[in-house]
Formats: structure tokens, C-alpha cells, sequence
């Protein structure tokens, strides 16, 4: 704590003269009540004493307003600055010592002589502007102008407009409060601290607070670099801040006066040599300005944009960072932060390149592609991919190229309503039905018509209706088909039957498990209108985050985590501030999801895999999903075991049932039919190749090893686990007999099992099938 000082009878003195003449300069004459200050000093000083206490004011002079900054994953990129004030507070010893003389020399030359009140300087300023009527001068000292602007900021904060018009009233009871404070400011603060408040909080420029922003923003340097002809410019501002404001080029010639006045103002106080000011001032101003631009929030940050509205929308929903939206916001602005986040520069650059490849910005179509990636293990979001470029302004209203809301994330994180992803889903019913005691490649008697009464539980009783499924193209049933074979085809009416013997609750449970949630509302499915059976062919309602950490699942042995944005976030004084979890756990069972991967893996291999399009390149063992939700989305996930996993949905995300994916052309190319394998699957393939290059990801051949216990020879279920007749004659193909193919990859051919009857085998297709469903309501297709 500074040493104290005493409000001796001198000072008190000082006070009252400032304070009479202040009185006279308002009209007013020798005062009944200033007579005891005149002739008896003891009893005006106790009589001012008591009024020195100012109520509800902090004047901590270390406490300001300051920007927060977001930096990636790596601690030193910048994303963005927020800040309502743009300011950084820097310690006394870390400004230079010119800074400090330019601005006593402009503001206040008996600075550090005076008691808070420049007695001389209220006379010349009374002498000047009523006697002589001359220009209106202040003769404020610098603590009274640092007194002022603590009012006024106060005022700002506590959204007081009254406050706000009494800190800046052109008044006698202005400059008197003023005053009053500034003696007991000197009591209680050293000198030196009173400099380090008032250059901390002065305005020195449009929007630019603190002679450690000016620094930066006029001249690319910190405040302790600052030599004699930077410091006088920044020194000169202060009075006029826009309109002395050097950036402004209209201000540049008025500028350079009044810098040369300070230049002048520390020559006679003998604070800089003849030579150094002969020097300064034949320097032009704008030969020594070197800017440095500073985007504020997230609107101008380019490709970091959305990633950046990710982490607002996280930090103003994070109850971490404060009790109500309106606290954790003032924290965001004004709070200093440090703020590391998990961005990847690299997955992010590449997947927004991925994305506007896929479809570009300008197509015809309005297509919009969305696109996610999360560190497996981790929960750490990497980035994000959109044909869009990031606009928050009413421009983008008219401009379909840009938009606002980042539809890669949930609702309540800036994002949309959610898509339908189609078979992306599918491989969550491979979990369920795992963790039922299943094997893959039991034998399931399919159909296309199922009584929803058969996947009824005791959170959905289903009804009257039925569940009409179909397969690609209006192909028919698979009967028997393993669940294997009716992920690696996409086969809905495979799915179907799953859900009848494992009925929905367990599909459900298992979709919490590894982190699913509705997009619009973050309710697990079965408190949604979506749990119904076509949640089981991804007739849900999604963001492609959320599915990039449920692919996470599936890259991590079984490993969830909560999708987070905040690696590490700092106050103002170093000290490290709760963030979010990411609440990893193991979730799913390792050999589960081993033979969850074998599946997916055969999916690409197989000839008559669904998954072709997510090969990679280098002989890397490939996995992935894709899926097709009728002609409104089409999907598709991938993952790099261990290292990342990505999910891409394209559509059009606001209008998708008047702007649907059929007989359209999109970059180019026309379709009657788009499926999850022309579009998502191959932006994932490709970012996943370019990251995997870039970060020089290791190659793990042995991930996606089947466990015996979920692949033994199955049993045979009929439809709601009903009895099932063999039929005499078959020769489907369910079990699965593995050959080693390439660089470590795994092509299986079916082996027959000996059924009897006939079967209707789907034709081989490495771009997959777009499969079918309609229920009652009307229909909703789904597939590959």
C-alpha cells in the first residue's frame, strides 16, 4: 500500500483558494462560508475533511476496462480482440520514460510538486479566460483529469446517463467534486501511481485507450519502446481525441502542430536536449507512423470468423465465466482475457478450402456445404469448413455468398436448427445392437412394412400405423442379411429390424451415450419429436459438430467428450479461470468399437461397400459413413484413428423442403439424384488428405480389429425377435471372410451360409445407394 499522506492546513488552504476562484469565475463573490477558510485554517479544514469521502467510486488505479484477446491452439496466433474500451494496462515500468515526460510536460507541469490542485494553473486559467477573455482554458490537474475520467467510466458501466452528464457537465460542481477527490486521491496514491492510472486511462485516439494500445495501433511498438517524437504525438492527442487523432489523414497536419507543441512544452522543462527537439520537429509525422490494425470481435477476423462467433456464443452460455449472459459478456469486453482456444489453424484454413471446393460460395444452386472436425480423445473443436464467408451485418441479408450464423454448430452456439443426416446415423445401431449381446453377423429376417408397435418400449408405445422401408432405388429386401452387411450396403430394412429386436429405448440410450443431442433444443432423442423408428435410417435433427464427436467415439476406442472451444483462458493478473470440460470418459466398450471400425472399413474396401468415396491416400486404412436424407441433406463422416475425426453436411440449411437436392446442378455438375457420396464424402477425403499431409499423421493399419465375441457365427432373428423360419433354400451372403488387400487395408468377401430360398442381392456400387423410407406422415428417404 502507498504511505499516506496528511491533509495538512497548506493543502486545505491550496483547495479553498482553487475553490473561490473557481466560485468568482461562476459570478459568485466572497462567500459567508469561506470566511472561517480565510482567517481560521483549523476549522475550514475540518469542515472540508469530511466532504473528501466520494461514495461507491473505485479508484483502484491498477482496475480498468481492458480488451480481451483470442489467440488458437498455439497461445500466439490472434483470432480476434473484443473490448469496449480498447485498451491493455501496463505497469508505470513498462512505459518509457519520454512517455511520461511528453505527457506531464503537455498536461501538467507541476505534477509532481502540487497536492492534487494546481493552485497556478486555476488562477492562469481564470486570468486567461474571464480576464483577459482569451480561449476557455482548464487548468485541470493530470490527477483531477484522471479523477474525471474514472467518473465518466464508472458512469459508462453502470449505464448512468445522468452519472455520464454530471462526470463531463461544463460546470463549477464538476471541477469542485473534481478537486475534492483529487486531494484525497493524493492521500491515498503516490504520485508515480497517479501516472500510471492516468496513462492507462486517457484516450489517445479513436476508439484507442492507454498509451500501450496507442503504441501499438500508431506506431507497432509497446509503450516502453516509445522514443521522444512517438511519445509527443501520442501526448498531444489526448486534448482532441478525434480530431488530433494522427491515422485520420484530414487530422495529420494539425497533428504534427500539436506535437511539435509538446516537443516545445518538454524543451523548456528541460526534459529532452535543443538537439533532440531540433531533430524531432523537422521529423514529418507521417514518416514515422507505422500502423497496426486490430479487428474487433469477430466480424473482420476472415476464415477465423466462425470459429470465433463459436467461442463468443461458448463463453456468453459458459456459466464459468459468470452468473448471468449480460456478466459473462462484460467479462468477454472488458476483462482482460487471454483466451486459447483449441483452433487448429491448419484443419480450419483446409476445411474451409474443402468446403468452398465442394460447392462454391456463388453456386447457382445456393447450396451450402458445413463442415466440423474434433480431436479424438479430447473433445477440442478444430475447426470448422462453410461455403460462406462470415458477415453479422444486415449486408448479408442480401448477399447469399455470406451469412452470419455458422450452421456447422448447434442453435444456442450461433448455429442453425439442425439437418438430417440420413445413414451417417447408422453406425450407432451397430453399437446398440453390440451392446445388446449381439453379433454383427447374426441373421435378421427383414421386410418393408414394420407395426410400429414392434419397436415400442417404455418411453415410445408406437400405434395403429406402420413403418413402410425401402431399400436403394426401390431395390427389395436382403432376407436373412447380417447387420454387418446392412451397414457395409447402407440396407434400411436391415436397420429396421434391428430396432424391432432391440426396440427403440436401447437405440436412444445408446445415442446419449456417445453424445448425441438435438441441434435446435439440446434435448437427448427421446424427449424429441424425432423419436420416433426413422430416427433409425438419421431422420433426426443434428449439427455436423455434434457428429464429428460422435465419429470422435468412434477414433478413440470408445473414448466421449463434450465438443470444447477453450483450452486455457487468463484474467487480467495472470490467474487462470475455469473452463468448460470436456468431460471425457470411456463411453463404449474398446472392442465394440474395434469391430464398429472393421465394419466401417469394409464399408470403403468392399465392392459392394457404400463407403468407396472416403479412401485415402498413402495406403491409410480408411473409415466412414455416408448418408442421404431423402432430396433435403445429404452426409458423410470420417475419421484418422486417434488423430481427428470430420463430419460435412450439405444442403440448404434454412429452406430445404422448397429448395430440394433433386435433377439440380451444383458446381457444375448435374444430378437427378444426389447421395452423401458426391458431395460430403469426398470434401472429407480431401481435407483429410491434405491435413493428414500437412501434420504428417502417423498411419495405424491395425485400428478396426474385429473382436470374435461380436463376430462369431450369428443367430437367426425374425422380425420383433420373433421365431424365424429358415427358409429351404438360400445363399445370402452374412458371414464375412477377410483378405489381405494393399498397404494394410481389408477387403472381405462373403461367405455363403446355407439358408435355403432365394435372395436379392443389391448390385455392387462404390458410390454407394440412396436408400428409401416412408412412414405413414409421408415419406423421408434415407441411405447412403
Amino acid at each position: 500500500m502507498p504511505k499516506k499522506k496528511s491533509l495538512t492546513v497548506h493543502r486545505v488552504l491550496i483547495l479553498l483558494l482553487a475553490y473561490v476562484m473557481l466560485a468568482v469565475s461562476g459570478g459568485v463573490a466572497a462567500s459567508v462560508l469561506f470566511v472561517p477558510g480565510v482567517f481560521a485554517a483549523n476549522n475550514a479544514a475540518k469542515a472540508v475533511i469530511p466532504s473528501l469521502k466520494v461514495e461507491n467510486v473505485d479508484f483502484d488505479v491498477t482496475s480498468l476496462p481492458q480488451k480481451s484477446i483470442m489467440y488458437a491452439n498455439d497461445g500466439k496466433t490472434v483470432i480476434a480482440t473484443f473490448y469496449n474500451q480498447n485498451r491493455i494496462v501496463v505497469p508505470l515500468s513498462k512505459i518509457s520514460k519520454t512517455m511520461q515526460q511528453a505527457v506531464v510536460a503537455r498536461e501538467d507541469r507541476r505534477f509532481w510538486t502540487h497536492s492534487g490542485v494546481d493552485v497556478q494553473g486555476v488562477m492562469r486559467a481564470f486570468v486567461q479566460t474571464y480576464l483577459l477573455d482569451r480561449e476557455q482554458q482548464g487548468g485541470s490537474s493530470l490527477t483531477q483529469q484522471y479523477v474525471k475520467n474514472v467518473l465518466l467510466m464508472q458512469a459508462i458501466e453502470d449505464d448512468d446517463p445522468i452519472a455520464q452528464y454530471h462526470a463531463t457537465e461544463d460546470t463549477i460542481a464538476r471541477k469542485v467534486r473534481e478537486m475534492l477527490i483529487s486531494v484525497q486521491m493524493e492521500k491515498k496514491y503516490s504520485k508515480p501511481e497517479i501516472l500510471q492510472g492516468y496513462l492507462n486511462i486517457a484516450q489517445f485516439g479513436v476508439n484507442t485507450y492507454g498509451v500501450e494500445t496507442a503504441a501499438q495501433r500508431y506506431f507497432s511498438v509497446s509503450a516502453a519502446d516509445l522514443n521522444v517524437v512517438q511519445s509527443a504525438t501520442i501526448a498531444a492527442i489526448t486534448k482532441n481525441p478525434s480530431q488530433f487523432d494522427p491515422l485520420i489523414e484530414a487530422n495529420q497536419k494539425a497533428s504534427q502542430n500539436q506535437r511539435d507543441t509538446v516537443l516545445k512544452l518538454m524543451l523548456d522543462q528541460q526534459f529532452i536536449t535543443q538537439k533532440q527537439y531540433d531533430e524531432a520537429v523537422n521529423t514529418p509525422l507521417k514518416d514515422t507512423l507505422k500502423p497496426q490494425s486490430v479487428n474487433v470481435g469477430c466480424q473482420d477476423t476472415g476464415d477465423y470468423a466462425f470459429f470465433c462467433d463459436f467461442v463468443v456464443h461458448r463463453i456468453q452460455n459458459s456459466k464459468e465465466f459468470g452468473k448471468t449472459r449480460a456478466e459473462r459478456s462484460k467479462l468477454l469486453q472488458e476483462g482482460g482475457l487471454k483466451i486459447v482456444t483449441t483452433l487448429d489453424v491448419d484443419a480450419n484454413a483446409q476445411m474451409m478450402e474443402a468446403a468452398r471446393n465442394a460447392i462454391a460460395p456463388n453456386d447457382s444452386s445456393g447450396m451450402e456445404i458445413a463442415m466440423a472436425s474434433v480431436k479424438p480423445g479430447t473433445g477440442e473443436v478444430l475447426g470448422f469448413g462453410l461455403n460462406r464467408y462470415y458477415d453479422a451485418t444486415s449486408a448479408a441479408d442480401s448477399d447469399p455468398t455470406k451469412s452470419g450464423q455458422n450452421f456447422a454448430v448447434d442453435l444456442a452456439d450461433g448455429g442453425g436448427s439442425g439437418w438430417t443426416i440420413g445413414s451417417s446415423w447408422k453406425p450407432i445401431n451397430l453399437i446398440a445392437w453390440m451392446e445388446s449381446g449381439h453379433s454383427i453377423n447374426d441373421n435378421l429376417q427383414t421386410t418393408t412394412n414394420y407395426p410400429t408397435t414392434d419397436f415400442a418400449c417404455d418411453r415410445y408405445s408406437g400405434g395403429a400405423d406402420s413403418w413402410s422401408v425401402q431399400n436403394a432405388l426401390g431395390a427389395g429386401t436382403v432376407n436373412p442379411e447380417s447387420p454387418f452387411l446392412g451397414l457395409v450396403r447402407s440396407h434400411n430394412t436391415t436397420q429396421a429390424t434391428m430396432g424391432t429386436i432391440m426396440k427403440l429405448c436401447k437405440v436412444a440410450d445408446t445415442a446419449t451415450e456417445v453424445g448425441y443431442h438435438d441441434a435446435a433444443t439440446g434435448e437427448t432423442i427421446d424427449k424429441t419429436s424425432q423419436f420416433t423408428p426413422s430416427m433409425m435410417i438419421g431422420s433426426v435433427n443434428v449439427s455436423p459438430l455434434t457428429m464429428a464427436s460422435i465419429y470422435a467415439v468412434y477414433a478413440s476406442n470408445g473414448v466421449q467428450c463434450n465438443p470444447i472451444a477453450l483450452k486455457k483462458v487468463t484474467d487480467r493478473d495472470g490467474n487462470d479461470l475455469k473452463v468448460p470440460s470436456a468431460n471425457c470418459h470411456q463411453a463404449v466398450d474398446k472392442d465394440i468399437i474395434q469391430t464398429l471400425a472393421y465394419t466401417l472399413n469394409q464399408g470403403v474396401v468392399r465392392a459392394d461397400g457404400a463407403g468407396g468415396t472416403f479412401q485415402l491416400n498413402n495406403g491409410r486404412k480408411s473409415f466412414g459413413k455416408t448418408g442421404t436424407s431423402d432430396d433435403l441433406a445429404i452426409s458423410g463422416g470420417s475419421f484418422i484413428p486417434n488423430q481427428i475425426a470430420t463430419f460435412a453436411v450439405a444442403g440448404d440449411a434454412q429452406n430445404p423442403y422448397s429448395n430440394r437436392m433433386s435433377n439440380m446442378t451444383i458446381n457444375g455438375v448435374y444430378a437427378s439424384v444426389w447421395d452423401g457420396s458426391m458431395i460430403p464424402a469426398p470434401a472429407v477425403r480431401n481435407f483429410l488428405n491434405a491435413y493428414a499431409d500437412k501434420k504428417q499423421l502417423p498411419i495405424d493399419n491395425d485400428y478396426g480389429t474385429p473382436v470374435a465375441k461380436y463376430t462369431s457365427t450369428g443367430k437367426y432373428y425374425g422380425i420383433g425377435g420373433r421365431a424365424y423360419t429358415v427358409p429351404q433354400q438360400s445363399t445370402n451372403n452374412n458371414s464375412n471372410q477377410s483378405t489381405t488387400q494393399g498397404q494394410g487395408q481389408t477387403q472381405t468377401q462373403s461367405q455363403g451360409n446355407q439358408t435355403g430360398g432365394t435372395t436379392t442381392t443389391p448390385e455392387a456400387n462404390q458410390n454407394g445407394n440412396q436408400n428409401q423410407t416412408q412412414n405413414q406422415g409421408g415419406q423421408t428417404n434415407s441411405g447412403q
